[in-house]
């Protein structure tokens, strides 16, 4: 599988999980509050910061009426208009600067999910080096080639997307000049449940598409994380907060900064336990090897005296035979003297 490369990190199988933290709107419209953010993701440990380009103008109509208004009883924004939901929830574009610098001054990847063909155009005045394509904007094939076509690495969730939407996507990014493309297994659900993430599509997407494949993951805990880790994923994203209780339009599923360390720390054990396929004792098993069972002497045994259930055991530690070989000795004649504590050999035996 491709090696991906951005700036001085390099994502792939044979590296840590790349691990995004996604700030969204969780500035709550406060300069202060999102470089707050950045330096408090970087003290977490994620090593990059992606935000979101776009404004309400941009993504939709400011008009009241059903077709605008969400009206989905499970939904976080559940009864609210969604441009009105847009103005809440946008990152101005004139901070976008001063947010990608501290990003980078602390060692961190920024970058950004656009939503539309002038947000691309303004990312590339500020030289971003890579883009995220949102789920709800995979089936814009138009603005995955506008992506596509700046050579740039891209992060394309697939939620809600059909084998074949999908292919499409990842035909038309390719045939628009994307080199390196990673796809992210999403359930566009906020927030969303464990049984509902279904992760083991991610070795079969990963397989499929003959593509790197990470998580983005709406889910509250590391637990489907750390899985997904185990299942191949290179990439996690997460939506990140300073407290879930200060509020902000994606707060209730955001990502505290205790629980971003213990995903930057869990996902990097996860990727450390796959290893290679393996038997029989590590090097550093070696040394437990003389903890195992083996064959000893019990009592005093002379020359010519039989082994017996009496007189031979199989005990720990392992210096003796084996212990398959227990039902082979006994009843057998002993050709020297054995003191209590001795473990037998075949030297001894002969």
């Amino acid at each position: 599988m491709r090696e991906i490369k951005v700036m001085n990190r390099k994502i792939g199988a044979n590296h840590k999980p790349f691990i995004i933290a996604e700030m969204s709107g969780n500035h709550n419209q406060s300069l202060k509050r999102a470089l707050e953010i950045v330096d408090i993701a970087a003290k977490s440990g994620a090593h990059a910061l992606k935000i979101q380009t776009y404004t309400a103008d941009t993504m939709t109509l400011n008009i009241e009426n059903h077709d605008f208004q969400i009206n989905d009883e499970n939904s976080l924004w559940n009864g609210q208009n969604l441009y009105q939901l847009y103005q809440q929830a946008y990152t101005p574009w004139e901070w976008h600067k001063p947010i990608f610098k501290r990003a980078r001054e602390l060692g961190m990847i920024p970058f950004s999910t656009p939503f539309d063909e002038t947000a691309v155009d303004f990312l590339e005045e500020l030289d971003v080096p890579l883009y995220k394509i949102a789920s709800f904007e995979n089936t814009d094939l138009p603005l995955v080639k506008k992506v596509a076509s700046t050579g740039k690495p891209m992060i394309i969730s697939t939620g809600m997307a059909t084998v074949a939407e999908i292919d499409e996507t990842v035909r038309t990014a390719r045939e628009a000049g994307c080199q390196d493309l990673i796809l992210l297994k999403c359930t566009s659900t906020y927030p969303a449940t464990a049984e509902n993430t279904n992760i083991s599509t991610i070795p079969h997407m990963r397989d499929l598409f003959n593509v790197q494949v990470g998580l983005s993951d709406h889910t509250m805990g590391t637990g489907v994380a750390v899985a997904s880790v185990a299942l191949g994923a290179t990439v996690i994203e997460k939506h990140f907060t300073l407290s879930r209780e200060e509020g902000g339009v994606d707060a209730a599923f955001s990502m505290e900064p205790s629980e971003m360390e213990a995903l930057v720390q869990e996902t990097k054990r996860a990727w450390e336990a796959l290893g290679n396929i393996t038997y029989g004792p590590t090097e550093q098993e070696r040394a437990s090897l003389k903890f195992r069972r083996s064959i000893y002497v019990t009592k005093d045994i002379k020359a010519g005296e039989m082994f017996t259930k009496e007189n031979i055991k199989v005990i720990r530690p392992g210096y003796g035979l084996a212990p398959k070989y227990y039902e082979q000795i006994l009843q057998t004649e002993a050709k020297k003297d054995f003191k209590v504590g001795e473990p037998l050999s075949f030297s001894q035996m002969l």
